[in-house]
């Protein structure tokens, strides 16, 4: 008889989610209980199809967490568990290193937390036995490969190895016990619960590595649909997998042409089917849209200048649609609208020329550069992340704050752009 078990990682349950919550606070709270409630309807999973376990390879938790909610919420659903007979084995994350409370929950004896040292657990099954091997790190560093500590395959057995690993690397994401995917295929073990990167990737080869991916995104870099694999091990040891939906709250770009249009309510047309058009698509509970307005518009001034109002329009579209939001608004016009208005002799638009030519000087830069630094000094570490991940997207970040701030100023000057 075939054993099965569901595969997650990379909860990080009640993360807090500073830069949305400074937009939207209502948002932010949606968001942030949805990383409860894939998690519940993780455990909900594993009820319904009657697995065997429930392996979780890490980042659990979000970092150094003073709060015991979170830790009574993780012990009630271990205990659900518990009760149906469904064993959870578990190793930390170099999230969960950092976490206080990791150490001081008291879980029913069927939940198994590797430690620092690799451990090897046999888990008898109905017909086939499986053992899993793990390992933890109590320190959120982890710059060389684990993979020499653990044990070799025990013969018999299907063998189940859990890491929590950056692999060869992935944008976005620090590196993390890092190794290869043909040293993971060649160790000898079936299937490889892996975690960490928050997008999921299947390796197949000589064993199943899975990075299962986070189950619930927490912003527009995590966008899509998000899920976790129940995993199936034969009597011949050979392994099968499933994609299972799991994510609440689903992260969306939608993208809207407004080319030709010269009427706000032409434009709102156009999001609504934009925005419908995207709700029938998404498979997850609610829908958070990046909504983006392109292209030619004589709409393209009032916009600019307007863009709250468009923007609680917009909000207003989506709430009428039902479980949908519109967490930012973005514009990208064309810049031919405007350069067709700089043809005509126009104070404003002679402005506009001039302000574009004093923002490329490199002194105007530097200015500009200083106080960027300066203002995000002040505001928390997590809410930082607006303006690039390293110099490289500062730069692009600055660039994109220069060549808008004149077209939005210019808007709000533009006498002619009126509803």
């Amino acid at each position: 008889m075939a054993f099965r078990f569901i595969h997650t990682a990379d909860a990080h349950l009640d993360s807090p989610l500073r830069s949305l919550a400074l937009r939207n606070p209502e948002l932010a709270e949606l968001v942030g209980d949805a990383s409860r409630q894939a998690f519940i309807d993780i455990v909900d999973l594993c009820l319904a199809e009657q697995v065997d376990a429930l392996v979780i390879a890490g980042d659990l938790y979000d970092g150094d967490q003073t709060s015991m909610k979170t830790a009574r919420f993780f012990a009630s659903q271990m205990t659900r568990l518990h009760q149906a007979g469904v064993r959870v084995y578990m190793i930390r994350g170099n999230h969960d290193a950092m976490s206080r409370i990791t150490k001081q929950l008291v879980l029913p004896d069927t939940v198994t937390i590797f430690g620092g040292r690799c451990q090897s657990v046999v888990q008898p099954g109905s017909g086939i036995d499986v053992a899993f091997h793990g390992l933890s790190f109590a320190s959120p560093k982890a710059p060389e490969s684990l993979l020499p500590k653990y044990a070799a395959p025990q013969e018999g057995y299907a063998n189940i190895g859990i890491m929590h690993t950056s692999l060869a690397g992935s944008p976005g994401h620090d590196v993390y016990a890092p190794c290869s995917v043909a040293d993971l295929h060649g160790h000898g073990f079936d299937y490889w619960a892996l975690g960490h990167i928050h997008v999921r990737q299947v390796y197949s080869g000589a064993s199943t590595l899975v990075m299962p991916g986070i189950p619930q995104g927490r912003d527009i870099n995590e966008a899509g649909e998000k899920s976790v694999t129940l995993v199936t091990i034969l009597d011949d040891r050979s392994v099968e997998i499933e994609e299972r939906l799991t994510s609440v709250a689903q992260f969306e770009r939608v993208s809207v042409d407004l080319t030709g249009t010269s009427e706000w309510s032409e434009a709102a047309i156009r999001v609504r089917a934009g925005l419908e058009q995207a709700r029938e698509v998404a498979s997850s509970r609610y829908l958070v849209a990046r909504l983006r307005l392109v292209g030619t518009s004589a709409l393209s001034w009032s916009l600019m200048r307007d863009r709250d109002l468009a923007l609680a329009e917009a909000g207003q579209t989506a709430e009428q649609l039902g479980n949908t939001w519109v967490e930012k608004l973005e514009l990208d016009l064309s810049d031919s609208v405007i350069g067709a208005l700089e043809d005509v002799a126009d104070p404003t638009l002679e402005l506009a020329q001039s302000m574009r030519a004093n923002a490329a000087s490199e002194a105007f830069r530097l200015e500009a550069r200083e106080f960027v630094l300066k203002t995000i000094a002040d505001l928390p570490p997590d809410a930082r992340g607006f303006v690039g991940k390293d110099e490289a997207g500062f730069e692009q970040f600055l660039d994109d704050v220069l060549a808008g701030s004149v077209d939005l100023v210019t808007a709000r000057l533009k006498a002619g752009a009126t509803r």
